[in-house]
This record gives structure tokens, sequence and C-alpha cells, in this order.
């Protein structure tokens, strides 16, 4: 080889080991950019053993220093120009090797790895320094303050050794066991659920500390599991006995005084239909013909705000609950029982108070008036869904007329609804068919008929119509201040990677705001009854928005109505009664509220709603989890519901659960996962399991703490 080209060789080589070092100095400045280091210090911290990497590094620090990239400090060291990014968020410490932060103002999360975490636990509010691009996908930083700890307890299964016990988490996102002294765990035994509160927070590679402050009872027993959901989220045991007593000194006489205040519907046909195991009933419908043959029908929900006054405890207690959550075997009410299962409830053959909406209608279903306010009422006769649905297919039973054209109007509404935009989502939802201990027996699918649909309908058609009343009672752009329930249009890069995969079964989507509600419409139809039809649906509903309460008078995607409200349950919901008396205030004439106000009791509503999502859900996925472990022997038909690298979801078509089967238990190959794809395939045998395939499981294993279901599949040899 001639010296020329050898020269011109070891120049490129040298050029090659420059541009790696140049990017690797930088992030190391730039990472600590309130440190400084020597030549000899960068070194040692990028650890190359390679001489002709370190002998660069002087070189490269010097070029860096003129290119004006970085600082060189009078004794000689080095340090980043960069002044240190910072974001502060929520930590959402996914699994044991990294967590993101939860950024604010939809900016993107940040990757944090294990070792930046700096003792953070999951849902703790953090500080986080930018470190630059992490894996290529996202911005990477690191914890350096702990603003806020989200919670100082926590629920979980307790173990002793000989020496100390320490206290599992149930939340899977809680990665460190809390250390227990053993006289500080209060008469917990082996295995016990606890409450354990943190007196020392992590540090130092030590694990938390606390002590026991709740025994709940043992791991498994049903009223042990659902006090750790009930504690896991924070949910009240009982009323405090101040609150008990107060709803307890209500009068339950109506004066002829409030009755004169009232539109007075007692002699209108009027009734519910509400569930067969209901104890509340918070709407009910009138409904005449009226003699130009137009029908009259009343929406009629209870007047909560007529017994629960602003500034009294109750209303303190009922907006810091703000929902009643719904676990499988219990209500945790936002009300005490005295107000919702008893003055409040709109018993049948009981004159109640009540705030309607009430709407003369054509056969067309067409609203020709409208009328808001007080009334009191009389229902004549509860119905179940049950029963209401019989009479609609049959014909036969009580106020079968009545019934059938109430049915026949809310098919038309609901024709028009979708015909406007509305999306058709129909999710199957479950119940539990539990003993007297609270053990499931059977898990049913919940089934949607005419009955429910109506109900449904008279209630959005209500609920649409405050909303629109309250924001056109002032002209112009200054209007009253009101709570709405808001339904933003869905992000277009979630609702494009939808429509990708989407493709991969054959259908097209339209993504353009004009046309994406149709479009979901005509999907869902298309693939009901399909092997993918699960899996698309739930796709489809991560894609989309989350509705919200706010003082925003912003649209409704899902349900095409430009303005919205919740009216309809103020039993069971803070912001109905918020709207109540908004309403009440605005036909008294009265000028508008504060905003701000009203903006941050719609914040603690939206995140009171949030949590009661996620308790149901809990107890929902812990039922799954019992019922699963009775049935470990079976083989069940499945569809993939997810992929990722370490396993596939699946969820079993007859019960509706979710598990995964882990990769690592699959041992008739070395599976790779195919991100872009949503699939995983075998390296040798090259057998591939995507998003939606129809699969066969079994139970591997249950976990009750975790509430985690681990699955295999079923070897063809097992299913003959």
């Amino acid at each position: 080889m001639s010296q020329k080209k050898r020269k011109k060789k070891n120049h490129g080589k040298s050029g090659g080991i420059k541009e790696k070092l140049n990017a690797r100095i930088l992030s190391l400045l730039n990472s600590n950019y309130n440190k400084v280091y020597t030549a000899s210090q960068v070194a040692k911290k990028l650890g190359y053993r390679r001489k002709d990497y370190n002998r660069e590094i002087p070189y490269v620090l010097s070029d860096l220093h003129r290119s004006g990239k970085i600082i060189q400090l009078t004794n000689g060291s080095y340090k980043s120009v960069s002044e240190a990014e910072f974001l502060i968020g929520k930590l959402d410490h996914v699994n044991p090797r990294f967590a993101y932060l939860l950024t604010p103002d939809d900016k993107e999360d940040v990757y944090i790895k294990a070792q930046d975490i700096n003792f953070a636990m999951d849902g703790d509010t953090v500080k986080v320094q930018l470190k630059g691009a992490g894996d290529g996908r996202k911005p990477e930083g690191r914890v350096v303050e702990i603003v806020e700890r989200a919670r100082e307890q926590f629920v979980g299964r307790i173990e002793f050794s000989p020496r100390f016990a320490f206290v599992i988490a149930d939340n899977k996102k809680i990665h460190q066991d809390i250390f227990v002294k053993l006289d500080a765990t209060h008469g917990a035994r082996h295995n016990d659920k606890v409450i354990v509160k943190v007196t020392q927070w992590p540090a130092h590679d030590k694990s938390p500390e606390g002590e026991i402050v709740n025994v709940l009872g043992p791991a498994g027993d049903n009223e042990a599991e659902i006090h750790s959901i009930m504690a896991e989220f924070d949910l009240p045991f009982e009323f405090p006995e101040h609150i008990e007593q107060e709803a307890e000194k209500i009068s339950d006489k109506i004066t002829k005084n409030e009755i004169e205040k009232r539109r007075d519907f007692r002699d209108v046909l009027t009734f519910t239909i509400d569930p067969e195991d209901a104890k509340d009933f918070d709407d009910a419908l009138s409904f005449q013909v009226l003699e130009n043959g137009n029908y009259e029908i009343g929406i009629h929900i209870a007047d909560v705000t007529h017994y629960v006054l602003p500034n009294t405890t109750l209303e303190k207690e009922a907006f810091d609950r703000a929902t009643s959550v719904y676990l499988v075997d219990r209500t945790v009410p936002m009300l005490p029982e005295r107000l919702s299962n008893g003055l409040c409830s709109l018993r049948p053959r009981e004159d109640k108070l009540t705030f309607a909406a009430v709407f003369e209608m054509d056969d067309k279903a067409n609203v020709q008036k409208e009328w808001f306010g007080r009334t009191i009422i009389h229902s004549d006769r509860r119905f179940t869904y049950e029963e209401a649905q019989a009479s609609i297919e049959t014909g036969l039973g009580d106020l079968v007329q009545e019934l059938q054209k109430l049915n026949d109007l809310a098919k038309k509404l609901r024709k028009e609804r979708f015909n406007k935009g509305a999306v058709n989502f129909e999710t199957t939802e479950v119940k539990f068919k539990l003993d007297e201990k609270g053990k499931p027996l059977g898990i049913i699918p919940k089934v949607r008929t005419d009955a429910h649909k109506l109900i449904e309908e008279f209630m959005l058609l209500a609920n649409r119509k405050v909303a629109a009343f309250v924001y056109e009672m002032k002209k112009g752009e200054d209007k009253n201040t009101f709570v709405y329930r808001t339904h933003d249009y869905p992000n277009p890069e979630k609702v494009d990677s939808f429509a990708q995969f989407a493709k991969k079964f054959g259908h097209d989507l339209k993504t353009d705001q004009g046309s994406i509600s149709q479009s979901l419409n005509s999907l869902m139809t298309t693939i009901e009854g399909r092997p993918e039809e699960n899996v698309l649906q739930q796709l489809a509903i991560r894609s989309m928005a989350k509705a919200k309460y706010t003082t925003e008078a912003m649209g409704h995607f899902g349900l095409a109505f430009k303005h919205y409200t919740h009216f309809t349950s103020p039993i069971r919901r803070y912001p109905d009664m918020m709207v109540h008396r908004l309403l009440q205030h605005y036909l008294d004439k009265g000028k508008s509220v504060d905003k701000k106000d009203f903006e941050e009791k719609c914040i603690h509503s939206s995140e009171r709603e949030k949590r009661a999502a996620d308790a149901e859900r809990a107890s929902i996925k812990y039922k799954q989890v019992e019922f699963m472990q009775s049935v470990e022997d079976r083989i069940f038909d499945g569809i993939i519901s997810g992929v990722t690298e370490w396993g596939i979801f699946v969820e079993i078509v007859e019960t509706k659960c979710e598990g995964m089967v882990r990769m690592v238990d699959m041992k008739d190959d070395y599976y790779e996962f195919d991100e872009k794809n949503y699939r995983v395939f075998g390296r040798r045998n090259k057998k591939m399991y995507t998003l939606g395939d129809k699969v066969h499981v079994t139970v591997k294993s249950t976990d009750i703490d975790r509430r985690t279901i681990d699955l295999e599949f079923a070897d063809k040899k097992d299913m003959v």
C-alpha cells in the first residue's frame, strides 16, 4: 500500500474516532451540566480501553472548546455550555427497568432509566433534568428532586422473616418492598393484607421503611381483598358519624308551600326503569298524549340539591367523593343511604321532589317545545329492564302502548344521533354471579336491550337540551358559566396509527375530522361477529380522547353534540348537582357565577371519576382472577389483544378475562417482537402470533395480589 493511501486510511479512521468522541463527550458534559471534568476524568468516565481513543480525548476537548460547544475553565478543566432543561410531572414507573415522566401540556413523555429514578415512586411529582434523546424515540432524563410524594400509605401483603417483615405492594407499579420492623407490625400475621404507612423514604439503596396502620385480613379473603382495593384507591370505608347524623335530621315532609313552587306531575303517568338490583332510582319518565296528537315526555331527576344545601358538611362530603363507586360486590356511595335510597330515590307510589326537562315531541321525535324546572311526581310503576323489555317485545303487560311508543321515539333519536356523526361503541361489560361469601361462581356478559337504549336516549336528550338551553341564554361571546361534559376530537396521530392497524385486517378508515365518525361506525358494523371485533373495538376506544368536565363550552365528539352536560344522575355524580344549582340560578335570572371556582370543581370531579373507574376495573380484575383460579384445568378460546416485547396478551372469549402468555414460557422456539406489525414470530419455526389472532390457552397461574393471570398456549394434542 502506498504511503499516500495509508495516510488517507488512517485519517479516515481518526475522523471516525473523533466523531464518536465528540458525541460521547458532549453527552457526558451536557448530562452533567453543573459539573467540571479534566481530560483524564473524561477518559475515566467514558471508560474506553483502547489507547487510540484515550489519546484523542484531549484533542477532541480542545476542538469542542474552540468551536464554542463546551467551556474551558482557567484551571484547564471543562464544562457544558448548556443550561439544564427541567420538567416537572408525575412519575409512571412502568416496570423495574424504567419509568416515564408524564409531562403537562401534552409534551412528549420523558424516558427515565431505573438508575436515574433517584428513589422516586410511582405517582410522585418529580423534577427531571433532560439528558437529550434516549432510545432514539423519546427524550431521556433523570430525577433530580422529589417535589411531592403521591402517597404515604400503601396496600399490600405482609411477609415475615425471623428478624423483620416486609410488605409487597398490591400496586404493580410499586417495585420496592416496604421494610417493617417486627415491633411495628401491630398484630398482622404472615400473608395478611395490610395498610403500611411509610415512616422513612428510601435512600442510599435502602428500602422504604414503614409501620402497619391497618390489618385488613387474610390474603384471598373477599372482604380483605375488596378493602385492599378501596384502600389502594383511597376510597372511604364509611361515612363519618356526623355526616350520617346530618342526613338523618333532614325532614321527609313535603310542605304545601314547596308544592306550590313546582309544576305538579302527580296526576301524569310516571314510571322508572332500572336494573333489578337497583336501590336508588334517580330518574323517572312521565308520558301523556296531548290534544294536538303530540307527546309530552318528562325526564324527572331526583332533586338532590333541595336536600343537600351549599356549605353544609353533607355538601362538602359529596364534593370530596364527587361520584359513587361501583365495585363488584358493593357500592361506595356519594351520599348517605338516607338520601340515596330514601329521600331522593324516586320510589313507586310516593310523592317525590324532582328537577325536570319536559319536551313536547311529534311522531318523528322532533322536539317542538321544551321546559326546564322543578317538579313533583308520583311514580305509578317501577319496571326492571327485563320487565320493560318483555313488554316492548311481546306487547303484553303493563303500559305496553306507552313503552312501545317511547321505544319508537328513542330509536328515532338514536338514528338521528348517528346520522349526525355519533360514534357507536358497544363494548361488552361483565357482571359476576357471587355466592354468599363473595366467591365468583360465574361471569356473565351484560346484555344491552332496547329498554336500556330507551332510557339512555331520553337521558342524552335531557343532558343535551339543558346544556344548549344555558349556552343560548345569553347572546354574544360572554356566556353564563356552566358545567359541560366535553369530549375532544381524537389525536390525529393515534387515529392514523389505528387506521394503519385496521388496514392489516383489510379495513380502510378515513381519518379526516369530517369523516372519522361515519368511518368508525362503518368499521364497527363491518367487524361485528368477526375475530378481530373486540381487539379493533378496544384499540379504537384507546385512540379516542377522554371525556371530562369543564366550564369551556366545547362539543362532545363521541355523541356528536355541540353542547352536552350531566344533569340526570345527581344521586351519584357531583357535577350533576352543580348543573342543577346553576340551571335554577339562571332560571331565577341570576348573573353568571365565578368561572374559576367551577373550573376547579370540574377538574376535581374529573380526577375523582378516573379514580372510580380505576377502582371498578381493579375489583372486576380481582374477581376475574379469582374465578380463573377455579378453572385452571380447562382449555379456553382466546383472542390476542396485545403484543409486547415480554409477552402476548390474550382475552378469553367466554369470560372476557385478559391474561398474558409470557415470552419466556414459549419454549418451542426463540420468539422475537415485531413492534411495527403488532406480532411476535419464531426465529426457527416461523410461527407467528398477531394481534387479533384466535388462539387456545390454558391458565398457568394466577396472582390475586397483583391481579394477573399467566396463560400458556394449549398443545394441539391436549385438545383432542
